[in-house]
């Protein structure tokens, strides 16, 4: 007998769509559960501070691809793109935990090789490894991390926080990490082509290392702590900058407007992109995985950062209008679209 009920393909949801159902029906219902779904990372009240978790999964085929990927490179990105997400609550990082599922195809060594960019992050980082697990795969390695923070209760800061007029800042430049990938993607069509072929990446050296060993910036959170200033908004930017402006649109309510002349790329991203027959703006918006830092300030902070040298003024929150768009070099409004990797996307 046919069944009659109706099969909504994950597809149709996406990501963040499927994120917001399982929040819908989420109940907190312990005192101190703060923050659950819906922000960077959790809130747990510790007493006089809050206790930041957060957790990410890479999947081999799906956030890596091991034929151009070193283990160790990995090993340090599993543990940064984590720190970021505790970076994004104005938050300092503690701890981390590893889980890892792995066929036979690895080798002692490659998981130690792994491990020696978990340590390397570790000591950037000032986290601790405290624990994990492992399990067999039944094919490719799947990377489990949550990592543990902490904030003081005033300083804390969520996606939904940004007022009418605040200044947009990112920090860094944008898009490298996904001109890299392409760089490294056409690099393995050619050695799979010719396998006497050598790889070229001297010219693209900024670009890759922005793609396999992201920096979470950490030093930022230390700098507009010693400032005195607390982001009235702030999210990392893993998924594109367009994703994560439309998350601070949802969150606040407010309209955003950012200018096409003030977003940060790097002049060689630019002429890779280019090179590579990419729109450079469309990399910068939609790219993704930079884990840079998307925040909104009051105006009134604006002196302190204003000559710093690696913190860009995008835009604003406008309350005027609630619409998130562009507006172009040419002085055209183009509406922002979230048009990052969707992982349901058939």
């Amino acid at each position: 007998m046919e069944n009659s009920e109706k099969r909504t393909e994950l597809g149709e949801l996406g990501e963040f769509g499927l994120i917001d159902q399982i929040q819908q029906s989420v109940e907190l219902r312990n005192e101190s559960s703060v923050l659950g779904i819906g922000d960077d990372a959790a809130l747990i009240d510790a007493g006089e501070y809050y206790k930041v978790v957060s957790t990410d999964l890479l999947s081999e085929g799906v956030h890596f691809d091991l034929s151009y990927f070193p283990l160790k490179h990995l090993g340090y990105k599993a543990v940064a793109v984590n720190v970021s997400d505790i970076a994004a609550m104005n938050a300092v990082p503690e701890q981390i935990v590893i889980s890892l599922a792995l066929s036979n195809r690895f080798s002692v060594e490659g998981i130690n090789e792994f491990y020696a960019g978990v340590y390397m992050a570790c000591e950037d980082y000032k986290v601790d490894l405290v624990g994990g697990d492992t399990s067999s795969s039944p094919g490719g390695l799947f990377i489990s991390v949550t990592a543990i923070g902490k904030v003081a209760k005033d300083k804390v800061v969520k996606r939904s926080g940004a007022k009418g007029k605040n200044i947009i800042c990112a920090t860094g430049d944008l898009g490298g990490a996904y001109v890299g990938l392409q760089v490294l993607e056409r690099e393995k069509q050619v050695f799979l082509a010719d396998p006497n072929m050598q790889p070229q990446l001297e010219k693209y050296e900024y670009m890759v290392g922005r793609q396999l060993k992201p920096t979470a910036r950490m030093d930022i959170i230390h700098e507009l702590d010693e400032l005195g200033i607390v982001p009235t908004s702030m999210i990392d930017i893993s998924d594109g900058l367009a994703s994560e402006l439309l998350h601070l649109q949802k969150h606040s309510g407010l309209g955003i407007k950012i200018y096409e002349d003030k977003l940060p790329i790097d002049n060689q991203t630019y002429e890779t992109a280019v090179e590579f027959g990419l729109d450079p703006i469309t990399c910068v918006l939609n790219g993704g995985e930079d884990y840079e830092l998307l925040f909104t300030i009051s105006q009134s902070d604006f002196e302190k950062l204003e000559k710093h040298r690696d913190i860009h003024f995008i835009g604003f929150m406008d309350e005027t209008d609630k619409d998130a768009g562009l507006v172009t070099k040419s002085k055209t409004w183009v509406p922002l679209k979230a048009q990052g990797w969707n992982h349901f996307k058939k």
